[in-house]
This record gives C-alpha cells, structure tokens and sequence, in this order.
C-alpha cells in the first residue's frame, strides 16, 4: 500500500510520509470539528424578569380570584334558589316614563291643530273650475265633428255614458250625459 503512496514533496521514505501526511490529515480533522466561530451570534440570554412576566402572573392571578368569587356567589344564589319554594319575584313596581313625554305631547297638539286648521280652509274653498264652460265646450265640439263627419253617425256609436260631477254645494251628484240630440 505504501508503494502506490505518491508525496507531494520529496521524500526518502514513502512509508514515513504517508503516516506523517495521514496523521496531519487526522489532527486536522479533529480541529476544524472542535473549531468555535469567532463572532458570537448567539444573541442574548433573556432577563429572568422578563422570562417570567410578574404583573401578567399576578392579572391572571387577580382575574381567577374574581371569576372564583363570582362563582361561589351563583352558587350560593343557586342553593338559596334550590332550597326556597320555588317563588318567582317577577313583578316590577317602576313604570316607565320618558323624560320628553309632555313635549312631544304637545308637538302632537299643535301639529294636530295645525292639520285641523288646513282641512277646514280646503273644505271652505269654493271650486275654481267652470264646469258649465266644459260641459258647452264639449257640446259645441260634438256638434262640430257631427257636421263635419263625411257619415252620419250611427245609433251604435253614440256614447251612452254618463259623467258624475260631486258637487260642493249639495251633496247629490250632478249626471251630466254626454251625447246630445240635435
């Protein structure tokens, strides 16, 4: 084995070379295994202060004991309950009131008046149409299109409806028939 050994540099004895080469070889290995880095990039090692975190303790602590002494309290009020008869206070001896029911009581009032006051002045109008102008209009542009017409016309094609005017004055409805015998 040591014949086919070739060293880097110029040796009398191959065999010797070859041992000292592997054992360099070998110490260099252990070293760069057992090597530490220089720079330390480990970061820091927390506080214990912070690791532990007193005033969040003591908040959790304090929370428990308050949701312990509620609990101890509904289970008193629960053994109360499970002892009693069995009675059930549901009355409420309050009435509710609001604090702005008189003005808005009389917002209502004058509203209410207000409204009274317009429908009596729109019933006490008098009506600004002439129906009796319509109605001769009407009449006039009947006898016109009848004297025009190139065929009288027909029995069939009269109108034989009849308009229903309210009127203010009395309360009968005025008929007023729409075809007209000339």
């Amino acid at each position: 084995m040591h014949r086919s050994y070739q060293p880097l540099k110029p040796a009398t004895s191959r065999y010797l070379q070859q041992r000292w080469d592997q054992s360099s070889y070998e110490d260099h290995r252990r070293k760069v295994s057992s090597t530490q880095p220089i720079v330390d990039t480990r970061g820091m090692k927390t506080p214990a202060h912070v690791q532990l975190k007193l005033k969040q303790l003591q908040l959790q602590e304090e929370r428990l004991s308050v949701i312990d002494r509620e609990n101890r309290l509904l289970a008193s009020k629960l053994a109360d309950i499970v002892c009693s008869k069995g009675l059930v206070d549901h009355r409420n001896p309050y009435q509710q009131r609001s604090l702005n029911a008189d003005r808005r009581r009389e917002e209502l009032l004058l509203v209410s008046g207000q409204n009274r006051a317009v429908y009596q002045r729109i019933t006490a109008r008098q009506s600004e149409y002439r129906r009796r102008l319509w109605l001769d209009d009407w009449e006039r542009a009947e006898r016109r299109r009848d004297d025009i017409a190139r065929y009288p016309r027909d029995s069939r094609q009269k109108s034989d409806r009849k308009v229903k005017f309210a009127s203010v004055e009395t309360s009968e409805p005025e008929t007023c028939s729409t075809d007209k015998t000339t």
